[in-house]
């Protein structure tokens, strides 16, 4: 969208990039979700679950993922107890993550 890698997209050429690219669901929960935190995107995983959970939907994140998630928080004090090493995140999923289906929100 511009005319080369050296230029950032502003005004109008800007809201084409958002446009073209911003997923469905942050276009449809962005409004319903300002000032929730992290740029909406609190407001817009809370709104997600409970709508999820209303619908009997499958979640956005499934226990592997929450497991991975939730890990960062050990893996980064062990990184910083030795002076910011990288760590090795655990697969839970033994490889079967590659085999995961995309959810149905992706498309």
């Amino acid at each position: 969208m511009t005319q080369n890698h050296h230029t950032w997209a502003q005004g109008d050429q800007l809201e084409m990039v958002y446009e073209k690219h911003d997923h469905p669901l942050y276009k449809r929960l962005n409004e319903k979700s300002k000032g929730s935190g992290h740029g909406g995107m609190d407001g817009i995983m809370m709104y997600r679950i409970v709508e999820c959970l209303q619908k009997g939907l499958p979640l956005d994140q499934n226990l592997y993922e929450g497991c991975f998630w939730s890990s960062v928080t050990e893996l980064s004090g062990r990184s910083i107890a030795q002076e910011g090493a990288p760590q090795k995140f655990p697969d839970f999923t033994r490889g079967n993550w590659k085999n995961t289906k995309p959810l149905d929100i992706i498309s």
